[in-house]
């Protein structure tokens, strides 16, 4: 009796042993699957994922998944053609409208130098402001399809983000004025140093600050960390946390926001961001709509003006 309960124990122990070798094999093929997934994820690559084990639904499982793969890469492919497609669709479109507004713009110049009637001087103001309005939103239109497709656009150089983001709300202090709002600015005491492109980063913040102009109740708060984030932060009731997440989405305008409006000036400020190796997004809460901008450090030289 104790002799078959030994051989008893000896079957178990080796089933056991099997199980524990199968089930780190199954755990070396998962572990496997899992890394070269995250691989073809983020490189573009036509290598399929291979795994050393022979078990054949471990081999089944990365089958399907480089079939997904693959379904996945092709996918991007033609949302990346069409992306572009549309970019240039929309330059030759804004570029093909500037030379008739031009005209008609000097057409207006003309008119209105001529003696008219009082109703042909209200006609033309009207004219006037649609036109305007016109050439705006072409220019938008515009210089979105250049930020977004000029990779080489955002050199870096060194800049020095207190001065930056002051002479920005210096350059839109008439726009602020005129909607009533003083802004409340906190900076540091000590410089706060980026290897960024000085253009894109003006850009950047001209259209935060026309942002907050649109939505904000009539106040402005744009505080920069000695970290390198920026906040801008106003309050915006008529706003939801839905409106306020798709605020970065190409020609997504909220219904109170001014009539001229693209919907592109936040999606140029997130391109150019993402271009720089920066991050921009947008939080409401409690009424308040805030929008985070950050630059990591790269170390860059110390402006040698300043102590």
């Amino acid at each position: 009796m104790e002799f078959w309960l030994c051989v008893l124990i000896g079957i178990l122990i080796i089933i056991m042993l099997v199980l524990a070798v199968k089930i780190l094999l199954l755990q070396k093929s998962a572990d496997e699957i899992a890394e070269e997934f995250a691989d073809r994820l983020t490189t573009d690559t036509n290598t399929l994922i291979g795994i050393s084990s022979r078990d054949r639904h471990m081999r089944k499982l990365a089958k399907d998944i480089n079939n997904e793969l693959s379904k996945l890469k092709k996918d991007r492919q033609r949302f990346q053609q069409g992306d572009l497609e549309l970019k240039d669709a929309v330059t030759n479109i804004s570029h093909d409208l500037r030379t008739p507004l031009t005209a008609v713009c000097g057409y207006l110049d003309l008119l209105e130098k001529e003696k008219n009637s009082a109703n042909a001087e209200r006609y033309i103001r009207v004219i006037r402001e649609r036109t305007e309005a016109l050439r705006q939103l072409t220019e938008e239109l515009f210089r979105y399809s250049v930020f977004t497709t000029a990779s080489d656009s955002t050199s870096p150089e060194p800049v020095v983000l207190n001065r930056l983001l002051e002479e920005s709300i210096s350059a839109y202090y008439g726009a602020l004025k005129q909607h009533r709002i003083t802004p409340r600015i906190t900076l540091p005491e000590r410089n706060v140093n980026r290897l960024l492109n000085r253009n894109a980063c003006s850009r950047i913040f001209g259209n935060l600050i026309s942002n907050a102009i649109k939505y904000s109740d009539g106040d402005l708060d744009i505080t920069l960390g000695e970290d390198g984030e920026i906040t801008f932060s106003n309050h915006a009731s008529h706003l939801d946390e839905i409106q306020a997440g798709r605020l970065f989405d190409r020609f997504y305008t909220v219904e109170t926001a001014s009539a001229g409006s693209t919907g592109l000036g936040l999606s140029i400020a997130r391109a150019l961001t993402e271009q720089m190796g920066g991050s921009i997004d947008a939080v409401y809460e409690d009424g308040i709509l805030s929008v985070r901008l950050f630059f990591r450090s790269e170390d860059p030289p110390q402006d040698p003006s300043q102590p």
